[in-house]
């Protein structure tokens, strides 16, 4: 099973995961966002469930995505836009959008205000 761990990561983090990878370690797949307020704009609930469906499927057009999803075709097609754009999901040249993992792993901590 591949998973993909979402998370809130700052530079410093990002660098030193990039590091590690550049050295030949395994540092596993990560989505990273700048804040949990970014992480919940980009990730709206139709946007995780589609993920959830996407999710060890393969690629899928984007009406059959929506026909599995119950929703309008164009709502689709515009949150697939914006997952495509943050590279959250990928795009084949034959249009179909795909979530190359079979789970989510999401980590992050809130701490109390400065």
């Amino acid at each position: 099973m591949k998973t993909v761990t979402i998370d809130v990561a700052d530079r410093a983090t990002l660098n030193a995961r990039a590091q590690a990878a550049f050295r030949g370690e395994d540092v596993g797949d990560f989505i990273s966002f700048e804040s949990p307020e970014a992480l919940w704009r980009t990730l709206t609930p139709n946007r995780w469930a589609i993920l959830r469906t996407l999710a060890g499927q393969g690629p899928v057009g984007v009406r059959a995505l929506a026909r599995q999803l119950g929703r309008d075709v164009k709502g689709v097609h515009t949150d697939t836009q914006a997952l495509v754009q943050c590279g959250v999901l990928d795009k084949a040249d034959d249009g179909k959008v795909a979530f190359p993992y079979d789970a989510v792993h999401v980590d992050f901590t809130i701490n109390r205000a400065a």
